[in-house]
């Protein structure tokens, strides 16, 4: 049990890189192009919980229900997320950090509470 625990959690943070990569690229994109910091993170923020959907049902959970009802669950999880990411990443700010150390704090932080919500309620 723990093994699949284990196994599951490890899954999650390699989808979680692949996930942040798209999230890093499309916020380096709108910094590029002048787009607000905390824009500029939601929008890549949203784009990375798109891959991060799709390789959490069909390669890391093993969800009871239909992509329809753990879709809905991941859009409501998401917006909590997009909300304490956008929080995180404003409060560092306001302590002093930049964007992207900001987000790389936001991003750890976030990791292990999304770990959770996907497994015991999103994908079960």
């Amino acid at each position: 049990m723990i093994r699949r625990h284990f196994r599951s959690f490890g899954l999650h943070v390699l989808t979680g890189f692949i996930a942040v990569a798209a999230h890093y690229s499309v916020l380096y994109g709108l910094l590029f192009l002048a787009v607000p910091p905390l824009g500029a993170t939601s929008v890549g923020f949203l784009c990375g919980a798109l891959v991060r959907f799709t390789l959490s049902y069909f390669h890391v959970f093993s969800p009871t229900q239909g992509v329809t009802a753990a879709s809905w669950r991941f859009v409501l999880a998401i917006a909590l997320q997009v909300s304490c990411n956008a929080l995180l990443v404003k409060g560092a700010m306001l302590l002093g950090l930049s964007i992207w150390p900001a987000q790389i704090l936001a991003t750890g932080l976030l990791t292990f509470l999304n770990y959770l919500v996907y497994r015991w309620w999103v994908f079960r």
